[in-house]
């Protein structure tokens, strides 16, 4: 494996410098995370159910050609009630979904462990990765009809990054921190200058589907008008929005990606989004024909409800962990009793995340051990988190309280949804049985978040971290004053090493970095990794393709081909940052 070189057309993976998923890649190619390990129910793992990526989209084979026509409804997880003015919003898994029908970002993932371009035609760095040159496809237009150019590219780029006029940026302004500068080039090239190398920029130019790009009209409106009136270039266009209800798209008539029939994506004619948090409502909606697909990453419905419906007829179903995030206890090391390194150890020896799994996910769900899941070039077997031990929790929670005069009780802060709750309870139980006092409050996922930005809270179950190049994960771990930084840390070893590993090349000294984070995180226990996230998507049985069509070639324009062997052409098979939703079709 050497350092990445020069690409034009496609910026490919190399040697993990760009990766797409952490959970999946395996030296230079993509692979699942699943490896044949059995759960422990019966003996019977992920694959021997065929319940991961490689077992496919169950009915696509014998579905025939893609038909047009029809309306999709996707119920959601939750809703996005602050909006989607991009720049300033906080999107989950459901608001990235709806980001991914409305706009398109510059890069995607691909299925091997890379980005392609995708609005852009190519993404090429200099020679030491300080400047890196977009160049965007020609013809292609906002909803509004207006073109995008390099002019509407570079402003929301500065957007994010919260240099645009009028427009403020959250967690952007962090993300993009090392972008120095943007230049207009010509009307179709802008050049971004780094503050020092950054080898996995591509990456962050999709930033899990949330850098879509916005037309002039949405950057410049109101904050009311940017957060509730999405106009993007993407395969649908804004209809209405029902907060908490549904919000509606329709097929856009001049979407840039041709069909292999000749016609424009997408193939079906409107898509509804509605909100329905509890996840056995959800799964009874898609059964009974009320929705037309739906996304759920708990195991139990997945394994006892899902599969036995696809396997019966009833529905189709794609199963993912690749790229996966990690499900974990967010801790808030600056306020007591995270702030002692003894009261996170205790958590962590008073945790049995094997029985967690087994009660909560069928035991479906691979049990973490850090923050890096198998594939990624930071996995280790045990980085040394400490393993289940009631009686080591209650020692270091006696020498704790005889420390400090504090009883180490403390709030569990989860999601809406019946599945956070039951995992703040499974927790709550633990860490019960060890003698501390847990008191469980849920709030709404937009909350959730503000919440975590703010450091207003002391436990927070969370799910977060998708899988890719570890310096993706830079913006979140990096401590000295990140107000993204939800777990408050700032560790001046693991700063160091995040530095390093963002501006270095050779492949064997990134992989001996990102180990170190790894031990670093698992060790210091600074949050309580529980499993690696199981994405599935339930479609009813007339719905079809969730991947999409292949990745777009040089010429988008003129009818695509429905097949291609090339990897860096492929959709990528991970569900953590949605799905594509343009080549979704229903039969007629």
């Amino acid at each position: 494996m050497t350092p990445p070189t020069r690409v034009h057309g496609r910026v490919r993976l190399t040697a993990g410098l760009l990766a797409a998923s952490m959970a999946v890649l395996t030296a230079c190619g993509g692979a699942s995370s699943d490896s044949a390990k059995p759960d422990q129910d019966g003996g019977k793992s992920r694959q021997s159910l065929a319940l991961n990526a490689a077992a496919g989209e169950s009915g696509l084979a014998e579905a025939g050609k893609p038909q047009r026509g029809g309306d999709l409804i996707y119920g959601l997880e939750s809703e996005s009630t602050a909006g989607f003015c991009l720049s300033e919003a906080n999107l989950a898994i459901s608001g990235m979904t709806v980001a991914r029908a409305f706009y398109d970002t510059l890069t995607v993932p691909n299925a091997e462990g890379g980005y392609t371009p995708y609005l852009a035609k190519s993404v090429t760095p200099n020679a030491d990765y300080t400047a890196w040159t977009i160049k965007l496809r020609p013809d292609v237009t906002f909803h509004d009809g207006s073109k995008l150019d390099a002019t509407v590219v570079k402003n929301n780029l500065d957007a994010y990054r919260g240099t645009y006029p009028g427009r403020s940026s959250l967690l952007f302004t962090f993300i993009l921190t090392d972008v120095a500068d943007t230049r207009v080039v010509d009307p179709l090239t802008v050049e971004v200058t780094t503050k020092r190398p950054w080898v996995s920029f591509p990456a962050y130019l999709f930033s899990s589907a949330r850098l879509g790009i916005m037309a002039q009209a949405q950057l410049d409106a109101s904050a009311t008008d940017c957060a509730n009136h999405p106009i993007g270039t993407g395969p649908f266009s804004f209809v209405s929005w029902t907060k908490n209800q549904e919000l509606k798209g329709e097929a856009n008539p001049d979407y840039w990606q041709i069909a292999p029939d000749g016609k424009p994506y997408p193939y079906v004619d409107t898509i509804a989004f509605r909100p329905i948090p509890d996840d056995s409502v959800r799964v009874n909606a898609v059964e009974a024909g009320d929705v037309s697909l739906i996304h759920t990453d708990e195991g139990d419905p997945i394994k006892n409800s899902l599969a036995p419906m696809r396997d019966e007829g009833k529905i189709n179903l794609f199963v993912s962990d690749d790229q996966a995030e990690v499900n974990f206890l967010q801790l808030n090391t600056s306020i007591p009793p995270f702030d002692d390194l003894r009261m996170r150890q205790a958590l962590a020896h008073a945790v049995d995340r094997e029985d967690s799994n087994r009660r909560l996910n069928a035991g479906l769900l691979q049990v973490a051990s850090g923050p890096m899941g198998p594939g990624s070039m930071g996995y280790l077997t045990d980085p040394g988190m400490p393993a289940y031990d009631p009686a080591a929790a209650r020692k270091l929670i006696e020498q704790y309280k005889a420390d400090t005069g504090d009883d180490g009780s403390f709030i569990v802060t989860s999601g809406p949804s019946p599945s956070d709750k039951r995992n703040a309870e499974q927790i709550q139980r633990q860490a019960e049985a060890v003698g501390l006092k847990v008191t469980v409050q849920s709030v709404d996922q937009s909350a959730l978040i503000d919440r975590a930005i703010a450091g207003e809270y002391q436990g927070m179950v969370f799910r977060n971290f998708p899988g890719g190049d570890p310096d993706e994960n830079y913006v979140w771990w990096y401590g000295d004053g990140n107000l993204v930084n939800f777990g408050k840390w700032d560790d001046a070893e693991l700063n160091a090493l995040l530095d390093q590993g963002r501006q270095t090349a050779d492949p064997a000294a990134r992989k001996k970095i990102y180990q170190d984070v790894n031990r670093i995180m698992a060790t210091k226990v600074y949050g309580l990794w529980n499993t690696y996230a199981l994405w599935a998507i339930a479609l009813g049985p007339d719905v079809h393709n969730v991947l999409g069509p292949p990745l777009p070639g040089p010429d988008p324009s003129k009818p695509g081909d429905g097949t291609t062997d090339d990897p860096a052409r492929q959709p990528s098979t991970g569900l953590a940052t949605a799905h594509p939703l343009l080549g979704m079709w229903i039969s007629q």
